[in-house]
């Protein structure tokens, strides 16, 4: 389960964003002070950070800049959220160290997918190319994908999804988190379509005889079991 801490201090924001977070699996910490967010960061180093401009305390900029120089949590994603527009403004976001910047109002559903992909790309860097789930080996590289040693044929929507499981083993995703993750944000897809493409992974990845790896949810959405 991915650990996010968002520093927020609007309460009703900082709610909402749990709330959508918490509903794709997330294990979510509330801040809304900058000291606090520090002590936090060191005590439980999260897999992503949602960092406000303006916090309590110590603005959100120079909480940016203390975490770049911690060794350990140097290398954690910050997407910054701030009212400013101005592209100054996020010229410095960037250049303190900030990931991505998305200026307020903005879309739960767009932050959650921005999320997601900075994790993508760090989960990818920390895995390499192979990826093992319990008897599933899965090489990003080669795109094969084997079972107990023994090769599987699967499309590439196919790939793409066992590929998003295998990084986060065990965890629930909802068909929404699905269609933006593999299909992206614009895509015109409906629900319907991610279930034909997951029973088509389920027959490939699930020869007679074995175990199921994809467990439905119902109601909610899927995961891979290990096993």
């Amino acid at each position: 389960m991915p650990a996010i801490l968002i520093i927020e201090d609007d309460p009703s924001l900082a709610d909402l964003l749990r709330w959508h977070f918490e509903a794709e699996g997330y294990a979510v910490r509330l801040t809304g002070d900058g000291d606090e967010a520090l002590l936090m960061v060191r005590e439980q180093l999260p897999d992503a950070i949602i960092l406000d401009w303006m916090i309590e305390n110590l603005p959100g900029i120079e909480v940016c800049r203390q975490i770049r120089k911690d060794k350990l949590a140097a290398r954690v994603p910050i997407i910054m959220l701030t009212a400013r527009s101005d592209e100054d403004d996020r010229i410095r976001g960037i250049k303190t160290g900030a990931d991505d910047y998305l200026t307020k109002p903005f879309s739960p559903r767009e932050l959650l997918a921005r999320v997601e992909g900075l994790l993508r790309r760090t989960m990818s860097a920390s895995f390499g190319d192979i990826l093992r789930v319990g008897t599933l080996e899965l090489d990003r590289a080669s795109h094969m994908v084997c079972r107990d040693g023994a090769p599987l044929h699967l499309g590439p929507t196919e790939f793409k999804l066992l590929c998003h499981f295998m990084e986060r083993p065990g965890r629930v995703l909802s068909r929404s988190h699905l269609m933006d993750a593999v299909w992206g944000m614009d895509s015109m897809i409906v629900e319907r379509t991610v279930d034909v493409h997951i029973k088509r992974l389920r027959d490939a990845i699930n020869p007679p005889g074995q175990p199921n790896l994809i467990r439905t949810i119902r109601s909610v959405g899927y995961a891979l079991d290990s096993g």
